[in-house]
């Protein structure tokens, strides 16, 4: 995985309404319509039927006004009847494809959210893109908001404009050739330049907004995730009495949400004074065209009635020309969301992909590629051994100094690590560099076991508890490799939770299997989940269990039982700590002493197979 640079984020160009816009919306489309079979394509399909038969329907719809006028002015009662029955069948047919129209269009949405979102999620979490993306990369805002909600909002705008772009060739065409027909070449040539001018005003107007919304949306992302962290830290914040201080830097946040949502508003205004100025001006044309043929003497030998009736039709005719094109004008304000989605969506997409092609997916020891993902299955290299550390260098992606410099090692199995050193030495940082989270700065790592009850298994410093039920955290993250078997595996699971200390949990949620409606960290101790993960560790049972102050919030005697059984279980130890108590545990002590050195030392009354890498290999 190369080196991750900083990224000037005020530098970066600003969206536009561009050819990368129009880039980035169509691989959106790719993913939508993957193939000519997809539901997307049957769907849009079924959509163009129901608009084409709708269309029909408005059109004849449309013309009846002329119709009446002929039978009023003739006093033809029984035409009248007809008439009437036949505007109500017509009325009835209209508004069912409405529904159709409205009903399929919100079919579309959802399934556009679905392919969306999960394409979004296959990259997202393949290998370590979500945790670059929330800890290493500064590019790119708000990863959660742009998958969760400006999906959504995006699929829902698209939706909506579907059934009239997906109309709007067919009645342009139908009604141009109306239109030329009624009244010349003066009508449709007229009616196309109101258009170029309106879309070329729309264009100008647009350009300002599109940025503006891409702004709004990472103040509101910056806002929520401010509320959630609260949420999700509010006991801590109690202790310190922080409501005041929080009061002010969540207001602080809002303020610069509001400033943006009104500099938007403000751009939008001229937006909408051009959109409405083109809808009423379009209601004067049609009148203005329908008058040229009638002041020029075209229609001087029809009487009074079937001029009226005329002037209805060819009325109709124009105004809905022009209504088709006024439709469009209208979408610009839609297609300014769109535009400002599609490039928070489609900006992820891209650096998503490029973290992909950059993250370190090559062994330099075997020469060989390996997947993040499939450490779960493979296990290659000595059994015995975990890791193999060669002159190994390295340092966070944030600084330039070195942490620890040329360490050279090997994990044996049977041999138990203690690594120790003061805060920000480089602790856990060489357990991200043995997890392939961050890369050497030089040297490099081989970790010859595959993750998992077969090999490795890393408990963070701070645990972490999923959503679901009692079991589902006991065997997290395996549970779709290994189900649950039955009642051995519930008395495995129960054993392992009295090992750990935390029984009481199968009562307070119900059973294993039960379902619960809290979240796990506001409900638990950090000693309890400290201990439950533990049970976690003690139920996939790995060869070599890595643990980051894993006991830093229990107590010795309880620190001492937890060890002793990982021991007993057949587990080989790593451990990051700064307890003297956790010595006794381990044969070998790593010190990191700062600014890169280190010191590898056998611990008193302890035989050890873990040296320097050129006195054990």
């Amino acid at each position: 995985m190369p080196r991750l640079e900083k990224t000037n984020l005020r530098g970066r160009d600003r969206p536009q309404l561009d050819w990368r816009f129009v880039q980035r919306f169509c691989s959106i489309q790719k993913v939508l319509f993957p193939s000519w079979t997809s539901q997307s394509v049957l769907m849009f399909g079924t959509l163009l039927g129901v608009t084409l038969a709708e269309q029909l329907i408005i059109y004849q719809v449309g013309v009846l006004p002329s119709h009446f006028y002929n039978v009023l002015a003739d006093k033809n009662y029984s035409g009248f009847r007809s008439l009437v029955g036949t505007a109500m069948v017509l009325i009835l047919f209209n508004s069912t494809l409405k529904s159709i129209d409205q009903y399929i269009c919100n079919q579309m949405y959802v399934s556009w959210r679905k392919t969306l979102t999960e394409s979004l999620h296959s990259a997202y979490f393949q290998g370590r893109v979500y945790y670059t993306l929330n800890v290493l990369r500064e590019d790119i805002d708000n990863p959660d908001q742009r998958i969760s909600q400006d999906a959504e909002r995006l699929c829902k705008q698209m939706s909506s404009m579907a059934s009239r772009l997906i109309i709007s060739p067919f009645t342009l065409t139908y009604y141009t050739y109306h239109c030329f027909h009624s009244t010349g070449w003066i009508g449709p040539v007229s009616i196309f330049g109101y258009f170029v001018i309106g879309t070329i005003a729309n264009k100008i107007l647009m350009g300002p907004i599109v940025s503006t919304l891409f702004e709004q949306e990472k103040l509101e992302g910056d806002f929520r995730f401010k509320h959630m962290q609260i949420r999700v830290n509010a006991e801590s914040a109690a202790f310190y009495r922080a409501g005041k201080v929080e009061h002010m830097r969540t207001d602080r946040r809002l303020q610069a949400l509001l400033y943006t949502q009104k500099r938007l508003i403000n751009k939008e205004l001229w937006l909408y004074i051009g959109v409405n100025t083109f809808d009423y001006l379009g209601g004067f044309l049609s009148y203005i065209i329908i008058a040229i043929p009638i002041f020029s003497g075209v229609y001087d030998s029809l009487t009074p009635g079937e001029l009226s009736a005329l002037i209805s039709k060819n009325a109709f005719v124009c105004i809905y020309l022009i209504n088709g094109f006024t439709q469009l004008i209208d979408l610009s304000t839609t297609l300014s969301d769109v535009a400002g989605y599609t490039h928070r969506i489609g900006e992820l997409r891209e650096v998503m992909d490029d973290i992909l092609r950059k993250q370190c997916d090559y062994d330099p020891a075997s020469g060989e590629s390996y997947d993040f993902d499939s450490d779960f299955n493979i296990h290659a290299g000595p059994v015995d051994t975990a890791f193999i550390v060669d002159h190994l260098s390295y340092k966070s992606p944030f600084s330039d100094e070195l942490l620890v410099e040329d360490l050279n090692l090997k994990i044996s199995q049977g041999t138990h690590l203690l690594v120790v050193g003061n805060t920000g030495t480089g602790k856990t940082s060489l357990l991200r560099v043995l997890n392939r989270l961050w890369e050497a700065h030089s040297g490099f790592v081989q970790m010859t076991t595959c993750f998992g009850p077969r090999g490795t298994l890393f408990l963070p410093q701070k645990p972490y508890l999923t959503d679901g039920t009692l079991r589902e955290q006991v065997i997290y993250p395996l549970k779709d490799i290994y189900p649950a078997s039955g009642s051995v595996d519930d008395d495995r699971i129960i054993q392992f939770l009295e090992l750990a200390g935390v029984s009481s949990l199968l009562k307070r949620t119900g059973g294993l299997d039960e379902k619960v409606d809290w979240n796990w960290y506001d409900v638990l101790s950090p000693g309890e989940m400290q201990r439950l993960s533990f049970a976690r560790l003690f139920y996939l049972q790995p060869k070599y269990a890595i643990l980051d102050e894993a006991t830093s919030a229990l107590t010795e005697e309880a620190e001492a039982q937890l060890y002793r059984t990982c021991k007993q279980l057949g587990m080989t130890l790593v451990s990051l700590g700064h307890r003297s108590s956790l010595e006794k545990y381990h044969d070998v002590q790593l010190k990191l002493c700062g600014e890169g050195r280190w010191e590898l030392t056998k611990l008193k009354g302890t035989s050890g197979n873990l040296s320097l890498k050129d006195e054990a290999m």
